[in-house]
């Protein structure tokens, strides 16, 4: 299956509006469904990661929004802002990140996401 394959089926999934796969270091976009960030937003992603510390101060950036950091280890980061959201979630190669509409629960598309970070996770990405 394509990248893009990937996110085209998380935002047919209803759950998510946006998404993208970058590489483990955020320094290439392999596919995308209508979302792109600045290359310091996902530079600030990717370090995040490792030392949220950046994350917590001054909050997570996609597409120019500024999101309140809800979690942040070194699988996921979770944003909100208002009543949408942004899930990241890096695996052995990449980073899947996700952008879910006021309409949907913060739940329901963090599963979605996660289900397709494990599956890429068991297959070696």
């Amino acid at each position: 299956m394509s990248w893009q394959a990937y996110t085209d089926n998380l935002v047919a999934t209803g759950k998510v509006d946006r998404a993208v796969i970058y590489s483990r270091a955020g320094d290439a976009a392999w596919a995308t469904s209508s979302l792109t960030l600045q290359p310091t937003e996902i530079a600030e992603i990717a370090k995040g990661f490792d030392d949220p510390s950046g994350l917590q101060s001054n909050g997570l950036h996609v597409q120019g929004q500024k999101f309140m950091m809800l979690r942040a280890d070194d699988r996921s980061i979770y944003g909100r802002h208002d009543a949408e959201g942004v899930i990241c979630v890096r695996t052995k190669q990449t980073i899947v990140i996700a952008h879910y509409p006021p309409t949907v629960q913060a739940g329901e598309a963090t599963k979605i996401v996660e289900q397709l970070a494990d599956y890429l996770i068991s297959v070696q990405y």
